[in-house]
């Protein structure tokens, strides 16, 4: 995606992150154009993107409609990580080459962030952990597998993030990492599976507390000059 385009998707993802655009509101290219500091061209191309994505519905002659993410939407993800994600990891630990004082690295720095940062550390502590379960990925040889995930665990945290989070999540979070390690240096495929989805089972309920999904998405009249 060109920089601007990748600009106004930004600002639009980070203000559906944010609640700042909620589900059942129109979206207005000019005034999105505006905040990026682009023309209306890259911000039409980030809303497709979007769309794709399904956090928007381009409504022809109408304009962008927010979707943002149902309870259904929030279930059928993890779901679908919990499965991908618990496979990878028994892989990993029946078989694959985890590099595991790097990963055992990651967590360190995850829990000296939080330590000596509290709450302004929670985004970087969210890529550190992105980069965990990456590199879990990789190490499971299984090409397919990288290539769906980016995707999907992308959306979900873009449209919550760590900001949803509290600290008590975060830290279950860092010790179901650590149990993870635990499995694949013991090469218990079962203990290793269990306790990812575990751990991913575990951030669903607690987001699903925290958040803001609706039942079904809404609909509503354009704003005045909306358009796509």
């Amino acid at each position: 995606m060109p920089r601007a385009a990748e600009a106004a998707y930004q600002v639009i993802q980070g203000a559906i992150a944010t609640g700042e655009y909620a589900p059942g509101s129109w979206l207005r290219e000019e005034d999105i154009a505006d905040r990026a500091g682009v023309s209306r061209t890259p911000v039409r191309e980030a809303l497709r993107r979007l769309g794709i994505e399904g956090l928007v519905e381009i409504v022809p002659n109408r304009g962008a409609l927010v979707l943002g993410w149902t309870t259904r939407d929030l279930d059928d993800i993890h779901d679908l990580r919990a499965m991908l994600e618990g496979y990878a990891v028994r892989r990993v630990a029946e078989g694959g080459h985890a590099d595991l004082p790097a990963l055992a690295a990651l967590c360190t720095e995850m829990e000296r962030l939080l330590e000596v940062g509290g709450e302004a550390t929670f985004p970087r502590i969210g890529e550190l952990s992105s980069e965990f379960h990456t590199a879990l990925y990789v190490a499971s040889a299984n090409r397919q597998l990288l290539a769906v995930m980016p995707a999907l665990i992308e959306i979900p945290l873009a449209r919550e993030g760590y900001h949803q989070r509290t600290r008590e999540m975060i830290e279950r979070g860092m010790t179901q990492h650590r149990e993870i390690l635990d499995a694949i240096a013991a090469r218990d495929g079962d203990w290793a599976e269990s306790v990812m989805r575990a751990h991913i089972r575990s951030g669903r309920a607690s987001l699903r507390r925290r958040g803001r999904w609706a039942e079904e998405p809404t609909d509503g009249e354009p704003a005045e000059g909306a358009g796509a």
